[in-house]
C-alpha cells in the first residue's frame, strides 16, 4: 500500500547555536491529521526542533517541505507561516480582552470582520472559556490563560500547531482538565500537532507517534506502544519507564522462548537469540505481580522470584516497592495491595512476571 505523501517532510535539518550542533534530523516525515509528540530529558533538543520546524530559529543545513514544496526565505515562506501556528509553555497574551486576544490572529490574517466574531467565540467556547470573552487576560488563572493562549492557535484553523511544553506550568487538576479538553478537540478538527514535553503521560494521552529525542537526535520514532513496550536501547526505555534493566547472557532457547541467566538466576524472555549472546532485559513495573506465597501453577507467568522488599515509596496512587530478587526490580502497587499482602520493608515476596514482559535488547 501506498502511503500518501506527508503534510511535513524534513530532510538532514542541522541547528548550530554557539558553534555547538545542538539538532541533527536525517529525516522526518509528518502526515496530515497525526499528532506527534517530542519526548526527551531537558536539552534533548525539543524545543529546538519545533523552533526550527516553525521557522523560529534558522538551520543551517538541510530542507523543510510543505504539502510538496520547499519552505526558504525565497520560496513558500508567507504560505508555510499562514498555515501554521505555535503556543508556547508559558501564555503569551497582549493587554487586553480575552476575546480581542483570541481575535488577534484573525485580524493580523486579514480575515473579514463579520468572520472574526464567529471565528473567536466558537474557538473560546471550544476550549470552555466563552464566559470569559470580556475578561482582561492578564486577571486569568493559568489554566484559563493556557486556554486562551490555545483558542488563539485553533481560532486560525492552522494546518500545523505546534506545542512547546503546554501544560508543564499548570497544577495537576488544571493540566488533567485541559489535556483531556485538547485531546477531543484534536480528534475533533483533526489537527496536525508536533508537541514537545518531558512528560510521558501526556505523550501517551494525545500521541499518534512518539518521538524521543536526546543530544538533538531522535532515538526513536514509533507509535505509544512500540515506543513504551520496544524500546531500541537502553536510554529510550529507561526513559518511558521500563526502570528494570538488567544484563545478562542467552545460555539457550526453545520454541521460541530464551533463557537469560542474570548473575545467579535465569530469566525467561520471549527470543530466539543464541547462546551466549549478551543482552538487557528490560521490565516494566506494572508488569510484575506480588503474592504472598508462590503462584507456581495458578498463573501463566513463566518467572516467579522469591524476593525481599528492600524499600517502598509513596507515589500517590499507587506504591513503588523496591525488590532485591538475587536482582534489583521494581514492582507497582494499590494501596489494598499493599494492605492485603500485608508489604513492609525487609518482608519476603514473590515476584511474577510473563515471558513477554521482558524486553530485550542486545548490547
Amino acid at each position: 500500500m501506498t502511503l500518501p505523501s506527508p503534510l511535513l517532510d524534513v530532510k538532514n535539518l542541522s541547528v548550530t547555536r554557539g558553534g555547538v550542533e545542538v539538532l541533527d534530523i536525517p529525516s522526518l516525515a509528518i502526515h496530515g491529521g497525526e499528532v506527534l509528540t517530542l519526548i526527551g530529558p531537558n536539552g534533548a533538543g525539543k524545543s529546538s526542533l519545533l523552533l526550527a520546524l516553525a521557522c523560529l530559529i534558522r538551520a543551517e543545513h538541510g530542507s523543510i517541505i510543505f504539502k510538496g514544496r520547499h519552505v526558504n526565505a525565497d520560496n513558500g515562506m508567507l504560505n508555510y507561516r499562514r498555515n501554521i501556528t505555535m503556543v508556547f509553555q508559558e501564555p503569551l497574551l497582549f493587554d487586553t480582552t480575552v476575546f480581542r486576544n483570541v481575535a488577534a490572529g484573525l485580524k493580523i490574517r486579514k480575515v473579514p470582520g463579520r468572520e472574526i466574531k464567529g471565528a473567536a467565540m466558537a474557538a473560546l467556547a471550544r476550549f470552555g472559556i466563552g464566559h470569559l470573552a470580556g475578561r482582561d487576560a492578564k486577571k486569568l488563572s493559568g489554566g484559563e490563560a493556557q486556554r486562551a493562549s490555545l483558542a488563539r492557535a485553533f481560532a486560525l484553523k492552522p494546518e500545523i500547531v505546534f506545542l512547546d511544553e503546554p501544560f508543564s506550568s499548570l497544577d495537576p487538576p488544571t493540566r488533567e482538565a485541559l489535556i483531556d479538553d485538547l485531546h477531543a478537540i484534536l480528534k475533533e478538527t483533526k489537527t496536525t500537532t508536533i508537541m514537545a514535553t518531558h512528560d510521558i503521560m501526556e505523550a501517551l494521552r494525545l500521541s499518534d507517534r512518539i518521538a524521543v529525542m536526546k543530544d538533538g537526535r531522535i532515538l526513536q520514532i514509533d507509535s505509544p506502544d512500540e515506543v513504551v513496550n520496544h524500546p531500541v536501547d537502553e536510554f529510550v526505555a529507561s526513559f518511558v519507564g521500563m526502570e528494570t534493566i538488567l544484563d545478562g547472557n542467552v545460555t539457550g532457547s526453545e520454541k521460541g522462548i530464551m533463557a537469560v541467566t542474570v548473575g545467579t538466576r535465569v530469566i525467561c524472555a520471549v527470543g530466539s537469540l543464541g547462546g551466549g549472546e549478551k543482552v538487557r532485559c528490560g521490565i516494566r513495573p506494572e508488569q510484575v505481580i506480588l503474592s504472598a506465597s508462590s503462584p507456581e501453577g495458578d498463573t501463566s507467568a513463566r518467572n516467579t522470584f522469591e524476593s525481599r522488599i528492600t524499600k517502598i515509596v509513596p507515589l500517590g496512587l499507587f506504591y513503588k516497592v523496591y525488590l532485591d530478587c538475587g536482582f534489583p526490580m521494581t514492582a507497582y502497587v494499590t494501596q489494598p495491595s499493599l494492605e492485603n499482602l500485608s508489604l513492609r520493608e525487609g518482608a519476603a515476596v514473590f515476584a511474577s512476571f510473563k515471558a513477554t514482559a521482558v524486553h530485550v535488547i542486545r548490547r
